[in-house]
This record gives C-alpha cells, sequence and structure tokens, in this order.
C-alpha cells in the first residue's frame, strides 16, 4: 500500500527524517528525458524485501531506503494527512501534478 503525502512537511526535514530511520540504499536521478527509465529502475529496486521509495514534490530523484519503519509514527500522521492507494502510479502522478507533497512507496 502506498501513501500520498498531502500534510506539508519541509522536504530537507521529511528526507533526514528518513535518512535517520532507515538506511539510504540509493539515490536514483532523473530528468525530463530520463525520468521513465530511470522509474523503471527505481520500481524494480523497490521488489526487494523491506524497502521504502521516497518520491517529493520539486526533486528530480527518487529515493530508495532499506528499513521497516512506521512512517505514521516518524512524522506524526493522522489519517487525514495522506491518501492510501493500491496504484503504483497514482503517488507518481499526484506529486508532479502538485495536489502532493511526496508519495512513499511500498512494494
Amino acid at each position: 500500500m502506498h501513501k500520498i503525502l498531502t500534510k506539508w512537511i519541509e522536504p530537507y526535514v521529511l528526507l533526514e527524517t528518513m535518512k535517520k530511520e532507515c538506511n539510504l540504499v540509493k539515490t536514483f536521478t532523473f530528468d525530463g528525458f530520463s525520468k521513465n527509465s530511470i522509474k523503471k529502475e527505481f520500481l524494480e529496486a523497490l521488489k526487494k524485501e523491506n524497502t521504502i521509495g521516497l518520491y517529493m514534490k520539486n526533486v528530480n530523484k527518487f529515493y530508495l531506503f532499506s528499513g521497516n519503519v512506521d512512517i505514521d509514527k516518524i512524522f506524526n500522521l493522522k489519517s487525514s494527512d495522506y491518501i492510501t492507494t493500491e496504484d503504483i502510479e497514482k503517488p507518481f502522478d499526484m506529486v508532479d501534478m502538485g495536489k502532493a507533497e511526496a508519495g512513499i512507496i511500498l512494494l
């Protein structure tokens, strides 16, 4: 289940908190031309056990973390702060459209 964060969280705080709670495995940097191919590589890497993906608004990067954390607890989230979805494309689409701050991808 993927989480789409609609609550504003400072991007630096979001990233640094994730780094503190999990192990940053890899950063996937992309541009307008390489986004789709890098996204496929990112999604493939997420198939490993205990991995978490992060995609934030206005950052041309996908972040791959390893670890088992409670996202709600570390960011003090309520159910009204995010949307959950099974649709793998929805977190990316909502972030790209500016309707969400970040997507937490859990395969």
